[in-house]
């Protein structure tokens, strides 16, 4: 018989409790925003999907401080497919090693989703942002364990349509335009209740479009 350790579970999140709960500090990454650790229970979760959903790509502000993180950017930082160029200046300006970065730009989508699956569970990389277009649950299950393996997180950058569609992923963020910022909301935290939210204050918020050209 296989015995469960429910404090395991509890510490990755793998326990839904009915009530707001913080990770373990070595299972999650501090995204930098003091508001946002709270809502997310301590961070990014450290090797699991994590998706943003926006319009116009707006939640791309909130990773910067992560991939400013030092733990993080000793590997590399895979951008996929991404709808703009990359503004080295700019993602230096946020102490982003740029040397560290690893572009993938004139892919089919096809090709991206497979190149976002090696890079996760390669274990050298950091962190992988993706841009995809339509994917399926098995696509979505395949980046999942892929993070989980590589000990990676994956972020991927959807359209709010994809809200209705069901997700293997540990995370689900809504993102929209706020006075002070950014309004981030939970559509799902493994582990813990959904709709939760919060505003992070971007002091210069312009949609991610300083480090994207």
């Amino acid at each position: 018989m296989q015995v469960v350790n429910l404090d395991e579970l509890k510490r990755d999140g793998r326990l839904w409790q009915g009530r707001r709960n913080t990770l373990a500090a070595d299972h999650v990454l501090p995204s930098g925003w003091a508001v946002l650790d709270e809502l997310l229970g301590g961070g990014w979760p450290r090797a699991a999907l994590i998706e943003i959903l926006s319009d116009g790509h707006q939640g791309l502000p909130l990773l910067l401080p992560l991939l400013a993180d030092r733990r993080v950017a000793a590997r590399w930082l895979v951008w996929i497919a991404p709808p703009y160029v990359p503004y080295a200046p700019a993602l230096a300006a946020r102490g982003i090693r740029v040397e560290q970065l690893l572009l993938v730009e004139d892919v089919s989508a096809e090709q991206s989703l497979w190149a976002g699956e090696q890079a996760l569970k390669s274990g050298a990389c950091g962190a992988v942002l993706l841009w995809p277009g339509q994917l399926q649950t098995a696509q979505l299950r395949r980046l999942q364990l892929a993070a989980e393996q590589g000990d990676c997180p994956g972020i991927l950058f959807r359209s709010p349509r994809a809200a209705s569609q069901g997700s293997p992923a540990a995370l689900r963020l809504r993102v929209r335009p706020a006075p002070l910022g950014l309004e981030v909301e939970v559509l799902k935290r493994r582990g813990a209740w959904g709709n939760a939210r919060c505003v992070v204050p971007l002091r210069a918020y312009v949609g991610g479009g300083d480090v994207l050209r």
